[in-house]
């Protein structure tokens, strides 16, 4: 039986929730010096870039309703792909600019489904 889109969704906005909940009161200094915080918060965003891709895939209506998701899906493959070099500033530029709106989507997006 295939994924349901609302699946995808959840995962994003459990995934958002976490990051979310890992950084409180977190400014970049705190979380660049916090290795487990850091590898929790790039375990979740590869978690949002991997749902919002099979999402895509299922339905691209969808996904597309989500702001940026083509760079979120990109952000997923840096992030796995390339681990040996990851911009600690990026991801916490990630959590700070775009997280808010992302959870917000998916929110909006679970609820009209």
């Amino acid at each position: 039986m295939p994924r349901e889109p609302k699946a995808d969704l959840h995962d994003m906005r459990q995934a958002a929730g976490l990051i979310a909940e890992f950084t409180a009161g977190l400014d970049f200094d705190a979380y660049a010096a916090d290795a487990m915080v850091r590898a929790a918060v790039e375990r979740e965003f590869e978690i949002i870039g991997e749902a919002l891709g099979q999402l895509a895939k299922l339905d691209a209506e969808i996904a597309g309703r989500i702001s940026e998701h083509r760079r979120i899906i990109a952000f997923r493959n840096i992030l796995v792909h390339g681990y040996a070099g990851v911009d600690d500033m990026l991801v916490w530029d990630m959590v700070a600019t775009r997280l808010a709106d992302l959870r917000r989507e998916a929110e909006e997006l679970l609820g009209a489904g």
